[in-house]
């Protein structure tokens, strides 16, 4: 019998950029892991422990995007606590991007605005 695989994520699950458990690879790069680990930040947003600034948020969000690009780009490998240390960054980055716009909306709908 053959084995149905859905790839509901588009990450490329290399070894060699993957973090390993008792011998079995996770199922995500190490960048990718951690930017999973920065969205575990949402509650804290929504229910108000953090409030990062428009601004600020997509600034997170920048190391991430210049290693991914220097390494597919120019000839430079990063290492996997890089990847991960600016996934979690742009995690963090992500969710309150989300948060904020998700606010704004929520006020447009209740026309506090």
């Amino acid at each position: 019998m053959q084995k149905i695989r859905i790839n509901l994520v588009s990450c490329h699950r290399k070894p060699e950029r993957s973090f390993f458990w008792r011998g079995k690879q996770f199922p995500f790069c190490s960048r990718c892991t951690g930017i999973y680990i920065g969205y575990l930040t949402f509650p804290f947003f929504v229910f108000g422990l953090f409030d990062l600034s428009l601004i600020f948020s997509f600034i997170l969000v920048i190391p991430t995007v210049i290693d991914g690009l220097t390494q597919a780009y120019f000839n430079r490998e990063s290492t996997n606590l890089i990847r991960v240390c600016s996934g979690v960054i742009a995690g963090l980055g992500i969710v309150s991007i989300i948060h904020l716009i998700g606010e704004r909306i929520g006020l447009l709908i209740l026309n506090i605005l």
